[in-house]
């Protein structure tokens, strides 16, 4: 693919070096320039990978940017991607996409009108190893799935992030911050989820942070750390959901699913990568190979393919293809996410008012033609 579109990066922190580093893995998008509210923490990027420093008004004024990814915080998301909106260019967003219902809606009815795509991470769901799970579930090598379990528990983020405030915030939490590749993946698998109940709790008014700088500083905590939520999905299948930054430890699987015929063991889908294994009834037998690009280490030991859902959406862009990380899919997501933080408030049944297709399948062949 010749043409590529020009990404600029709104939001110079820990994450966009990630963006910035492995970007050029793929095909359909060029880095080129990047903004912050901090001009010298753009500057600091633009320097350490080669791009242009602009100012905020700048990038959205840029003739040679197509698409801007939206790495701020997760409670300025809606406003920024609607400036980007109100600018004429795409926008690609980090999780959580928006913190409502409410402020999708109004994303969409802006994009739409102006003919512009908006898509959202995260995009670990077209890793290999969530590829390889998705084609099984879709063969029936393990029946239909009438069940499932998911964990995501550690004793929080304040123990290595330089300024882990807003995880403990409205917009944070567990829930919407570890959420969106959990959902997300389980969405991609199964479909769209019918409804869901939660109950919720904090297991301390306070975090004491151990990272440095700031270490020994105290955090309020403002949102639920503990939530433990069952999902039914549309196809009938119920899969219980336990999230938390309240556990030393545990021995429960990242994901499991519960098929008539067999269990799929889906690894962490924070990540690209990682071990799939399955059962005939309650044997376990050797998963079918998998020869696809995106589950080979690439990043150290890991499988780290970190703007493969950009890339989708600029070549969907090019190729006028839906793209798999979509509005609808992302709003889908948000809607979970936000039932079950107001179910664990009152421990009511929420139904889920939003809907979605799956995303289209990312075989080998595909992952392969996204990559430069």
């Amino acid at each position: 693919m010749s043409k590529k579109l020009g990404i600029g990066v709104l939001g110079c922190g820990n994450i966009s070096a990630a963006y910035m580093r492995l970007a050029p893995m793929f095909n359909g998008i060029e880095m080129r320039a990047c903004a912050d509210m901090n001009p010298e923490a753009a500057k600091a990027r633009a320097e350490e990978f080669g791009l242009r420093a602009e100012t905020i008004e700048g990038l959205l004024a840029a003739d040679d940017i197509d698409i801007i990814v939206n790495l701020t915080v997760p409670n300025a998301h809606f406003e920024v991607s609607k400036s980007i909106l109100e600018a004429g260019k795409h926008v690609y967003s980090e999780k959580p996409f928006v913190l409502s219902l409410a402020e999708g809606a109004e994303l969409k009815k802006i994009a739409e009108a102006k003919g512009l795509r908006v898509g959202s991470a995260p995009d670990t769901f077209m890793g290999g190893s969530h590829q390889l799970a998705r084609h099984l579930v879709d063969s029936g090598a393990v029946g239909k799935v009438t069940s499932g379990t998911c964990f995501v528990q550690s004793p929080g983020m304040e123990m290595w992030h330089p300024n882990p405030d807003f995880f403990f915030q409205p917009g944070g939490g567990p829930i919407l911050d570890l959420g969106p590749y959990y959902v997300s993946n389980l969405v991609q698998l199964l479909g769209p989820v019918k409804r869901v109940v939660a109950m919720s709790s904090s297991g301390s008014e306070y975090r004491t942070i151990t990272s440095e700088p700031r270490h020994g500083e105290k955090i309020k905590v403002e949102t639920p750390t503990t939530i433990h939520a069952i999902l039914q999905f549309e196809g009938g299948a119920q899969v219980t959901y336990c999230a938390s930054w309240d556990v030393w430890q545990h021995g429960h699987s990242n994901m499991e699913l519960y098929g008539q015929e067999g269990t799929l063991h889906v690894p962490d889908p924070n990540f690209f990568g990682g071990e799939v294994r399955m059962t005939e009834k309650g044997a376990f037998v050797t998963a079918p190979g998998w020869d696809h690009p995106f589950n080979k280490a690439n990043d150290g030991p890991h499988a780290n393919y970190r703007a493969a859902g950009l890339a989708d959406m600029a070549q969907a862009i090019l190729a006028d293809r839906p793209h798999r990380c979509s509005l609808d899919f992302a709003l889908h997501v948000v809607d979970v996410m936000t039932s079950i933080l107001a179910s664990g408030e009152d421990g009511q049944f929420v139904d889920i008012t939003t809907s979605c297709d799956r995303p289209e399948a990312l075989g080998p062949d595909a992952a392969m033609a996204l990559m430069a």
